[in-house]
This record gives C-alpha cells, structure tokens and sequence, in this order.
C-alpha cells in the first residue's frame, strides 16, 4: 500500500491578537524620495484589500541620504511599519535579514518604485497562506501579464530566464520580478543555503527551492517600468553570471544537501489510486472487436483472392496492408472516439507499426507452416493465418490506445 503523507499546514485564518500573517519588506538603498509614496500607498492598499492582519518593515540596506529619517517618521506615522536597518549594502542580505527576523508566517517583498500592481498581492500570497504552496513569483513573461518596458530591458530579462533554464534547468519562467513571497518555515531551511547577497539572491532561492522539490506558484502581473531605476545592468548581468557558475558548479559535485532538503522541505510522493480499468475500457474492447472481425474476414477475403495468382507471401503482404490501413481508420474513429485530420498522419503511423509486427507475425507462421508441410491445404493456411492475426489484433489495440486514447 503507498504511503500517504499530510499537506502542508494551512496559516491560521485568525491569528492571536497582534500577530501579522504577512509581512511585506520593502529594501530600500537612497530611495528618500520614493520610499514615503510606497509606503502609503502599499499600507493604503493592505488596509483596504487585505483580509489578515498584515505588516510592513522597510529594510534599509546603508542608505546614506535621508532614507532612514524617513522610514522613522513612516513608521511613527502609519501602524504595522517597521524599520530595519543594515549597515551593508545588497538587496539579498536586506531581505535575509528582515525575513530571518520576522515572526510572520508567509513573507513577501516588493521593489521599492511598486512597478507591479498592488492588485496581484493577494493572489500571490493565497497560496501560501492556504499551504498550497511554498514560494510564489510575479510573473511578467506570462501570455496574460500586461507589460510595459523598454526593448533592451525586454531583450535581457528573456534573455536571463533562458539562460537559467539552460544551465540550471529552471522551470520557473521569470527570476527577476520584484515581487515575491515565501513561507517562514521554508525560508528557514532553504536561506542558510544561500550565499548570494546582491540580486542573484533571487535565482538562488529559486533554483535551491525547485531542486528541492517545492511548488512555486507564479502569477501573472500588470508591470510597468521605472525610469528612474538605478540598477547598474552590467554590473548586475555579470554578477549574476558569477553566480550561475557558483550555483552549477554546487550542483553539479553534490556540494548542496538536497536531499536533505528535499526530505525536510519537499512534499512527499501522491498515494497511489486503487487500481481500476481504464477509462472507457469496455465499451472500446467492444468496437475493437466488431472492426477487428470485419478486418479479419476483409483480410482472409483478400488473401484467397491474390493468394493464386501472387503466391502465398506476397498475397498475405497485400491483404495485410490494405486492411491494415482501413483498420485504422475505423478504430480512429469508432473505437477511439478520434475525428478530424489533426494527428492522422502520426496515428496511421502507428497503425503502420502495429501493421509490421502482423506481418510478422503472420509471415512468420506461413514460413513456420511451409517449413513443416511443404504442400499445405488453404483450410490450414487459414487457420495458421488467423491465428497470428488474433495475436497481432492484441497488439494492435494496444498500440492504438497507447496513442490515441482519447474521451470523447
């Protein structure tokens, strides 16, 4: 019997008094003019939006202008801001520290300039507040995100994203979204592991996550760029191939412990369903084997008909393919519920293969026949040849339905 294992908990709905489900750190580095509207408007838009308690904690990461006072006076002014503030730069060592210090269970950042609309928040940390998943991303490469940008930002950030997918095999679709979230309990295991304290802080959580078999949701968003933004892009693109070399090499020796990861932070395997027949199973048996005597006795028809005049082997070829080719057809439709052009092409494919292993089959038991009796009578040719074809009608639905199982 599979072994069953429990989802992960669900966030309290109504935590104690005081408690903050969400925590949203906001990391800032000479942002004095930008930081006061952010904080606002993103504590404007929680209290009207948000169902749980919530709150907000600016991590200043050195700032060396007037950021500070301000996030004092913010959080003077507003309830749920707090501040924080390092004495280093690096927007991964802001968010380590602030996530690491934080008694919120799910844990969220956002780009100080609020690119992304404050409305894709709640659906961002839904599922991690529901235990459905782990970690969440905005997502601006989704069919359904609404972006605006420059092309050379475009070009790079897909650029980026297919870089990851081709040398660290992320299936996560955008890395560098200024808008994620975490639960506490898995920040805690995989953040110690991450050793990257600028904007690679991002991929490398990610990766380390999906290598450890955690569900990522993404969620597409409406994003629109900052012009002012003061992000040095090829100081940022080559540290950021630094670390995706760093991050290869680890994975690659066996220097990251995955699978204790894996075994304290992944989600254990599905119980396997009671076993059942498949799906429409008997009704297909059914037709399958009204075509398949129709083909059959198509197929002996013929056979007789050239076996005079073209010899034994060659008729057998000839009958074979010509019901072979009609068998198909008739399975793809009547059996398998399948109509239209599209896969036809594969499908009779298939039945052409199914049709190689009846031909030799069938072949095989004429050669066998023609071996042991050197003039046998039609009536055992007959038989010796419907034989192989009940055999070679076996593995024909087998291969069909492997290829075109389909619920009509």
């Amino acid at each position: 019997m599979a072994e069953t294992y429990a989802p992960r908990a669900a966030v309290q709905a109504r935590p104690a008094a005081g408690s903050a489900v969400l925590d949203v750190v906001v990391p800032v580095y000479n942002e004095e003019a930008d930081l006061g509207p952010c904080v606002r408007r993103l504590h404007a838009h929680l209290t009207a939006h948000f169902p749980y308690p919530f709150r907000i904690t600016v991590a200043d990461n050195a700032s060396v202008d007037g950021t500070p006072a301000v996030a004092r006076a913010l959080a003077d002014e507003l309830p749920g801001v707090g501040v924080l503030r390092l004495d280093e730069k690096g927007r991964g060592r802001a968010l380590r520290a602030a996530w690491s210090a934080s008694p919120a269970p799910v844990l969220a950042y956002m780009d100080v300039d609020l690119s992304t609309d404050l409305a894709a928040l709640l659906p961002l940390v839904a599922p991690l507040i529901s235990g459905h998943s782990d970690l969440a991303i905005g997502t601006r490469l989704a069919r359904t995100s609404r972006v605006v940008r420059g092309a050379k930002r475009e070009v790079i950030s897909r650029g980026y994203n297919l870089l990851l997918r081709g040398a660290l095999a992320a299936r996560f679709s955008d890395a560098q979204c200024g808008f994620k979230a975490i639960r506490a309990d898995v920040a805690a295991g995989l953040l110690p592991l991450v050793r990257d304290t600028g904007w690679f802080f991002d991929t490398e959580l990610l990766v380390l996550a999906q290598r450890a078999g955690l569900r990522i949701h993404e969620v597409p968003v409406d994003w629109v760029d900052d012009p002012d933004s003061r992000v040095d892009i090829v100081a940022t693109a080559l540290a950021d191939l630094r670390g995706i070399g760093r991050l290869g090499r680890a994975l690659a020796t066996g220097a990251l412990p995955l699978a204790q990861l894996r075994a304290q932070l992944g989600r254990g395997p599905l119980s396997a369903p009671p076993a059942r027949m498949p799906a429409g199973l008997p009704r297909q048996l059914v037709r399958f084997a009204a075509v398949g005597v129709a083909s059959t006795l198509a197929y002996l028809l013929l056979f007789l008909l050239a076996r005079g005049p073209l010899g034994a082997q060659p008729a057998n070829l000839l009958a074979l393919l010509l019901t072979a080719v009609a068998n198909t057809a008739a399975n793809r439709r009547l059996t398998f519920g399948v109509s239209g052009r599209r896969h036809a092409g594969r499908h009779h494919l298939q039945g052409l293969l199914a049709f190689a292993l009846g031909l030799a089959l069938t072949s095989g038991s004429l050669a066998a026949l023609h071996a042991a009796i050197t003039t046998p009578n039609r009536a055992l040719e007959l038989t010796v040849l419907t034989t192989a074809n009940l055999a070679a009608t076996a593995l024909r639905f087998l291969l069909l339905r492997l290829a075109m199982h389909h619920r009509r």
